[in-house]
């Protein structure tokens, strides 16, 4: 089991599982470590702001070029926070 995760690492997870596209719900649930009813609430959130599209006809997520964006900007900050502790 995972320990706690914010909402920042878990949107950040579901958008490294959906990056390449064609993933699913179930796929997103098992890999990201969450429930339905978390999933539930994550996937429209990420929808509605046009970091995930849904592609109806297949049932299938993807993430976007804006949740790209986001995802390289969270992982540039998890390397800065990493290396400055290093320092410390």
């Amino acid at each position: 089991m995972k320990p706690y995760r914010t909402s920042v690492e878990i949107i950040a997870e579901i958008l490294k599982i959906a990056n390449g596209g064609n993933v699913t719900m179930t796929k997103i649930m098992y890999s990201a470590f969450l429930n339905y009813f978390q999933l539930k609430e994550y996937l429209p959130m990420l929808t509605k702001r046009d970091l995930l599209s849904y592609n109806a006809d297949t049932r299938t997520f993807k993430t976007t070029e804006k949740g790209l964006m986001l995802l390289e900007t969270y992982n540039l900050l998890v390397d800065l926070m990493l290396k400055k502790n290093e320092k410390i």
